[in-house]
């Protein structure tokens, strides 16, 4: 699971600004910590670990020093690197968390019933997506507790609770008299299915 992104060199001693993908930086960010990284095949940090030397919080920005990183110009080769953690420490230090590879191809299910499968996630600023194949369409699935309530990744499966219409097209009204009650209950539009 990724954890942050080196995004800038801070000083001349080796300090990295990061941008960070974890609830807890100061639990994971602790002097010893080492993550794996995902840099260019031509970065002379392709294939090695990084481990932290320490962390700290400067003007609200999370810097870090790591081992062998003591100038400027060695933090700037680590610039757009993103810090992973091996599943077995994300297992016992973070609850709710997968690698992107340990959710494709899992059956979505609803209701008991396999509806389609991940085909992949996409990450965006704001929360995580699951991307489901469902027959020949893709449908975008909130990748949030109250849409996919649990992960069963032993038995290949995420379970899913939609909104109505997120992976169906919901009866079109003709008007008339139901069409004016539904508008008086303060329903959501039809469309907004994929709204938290």
């Amino acid at each position: 699971m990724r954890v942050g992104r080196l995004v800038k060199a801070h000083g001349l001693k080796g300090a990295i600004k990061l941008e960070l993908y974890t609830d807890d930086p100061d639990g994971r960010f602790v002097p010893g910590a080492t993550f794996t990284l995902q840099v260019p095949e031509s970065s002379p940090w392709h294939g090695k670990r990084l481990t932290v030397r320490e962390f700290k919080w400067m003007n609200s920005h999370p810097v870090a020093f790591f081992d062998g990183v003591d100038d400027r110009s060695a933090a700037e080769e680590l610039l757009r690197a993103i810090l992973w953690v091996d599943e077995e420490e994300q297992a016992s230090s973070e609850e709710d968390a997968w690698y992107d590879h340990q959710l494709v191809g899992l059956d979505v299910v609803r209701d008991g019933e396999s509806i389609g499968k991940v085909a992949r996630v996409d990450h965006l600023p704001a929360q995580d997506l699951l991307i489901v194949k469902v027959r020949d369409e893709e449908v975008l699935v909130p990748f949030v507790k109250a849409i996919v309530p649990e992960v069963d990744i032993a038995a290949g499966r995420v379970i899913v609770t939609p909104p109505a219409g997120l992976f169906e097209e919901l009866p079109d009204d003709t008007g008339g008299a139901e069409g004016d009650v539904h508008a008086d209950r303060d329903e959501p539009p039809r469309d907004a299915g994929t709204t938290d």
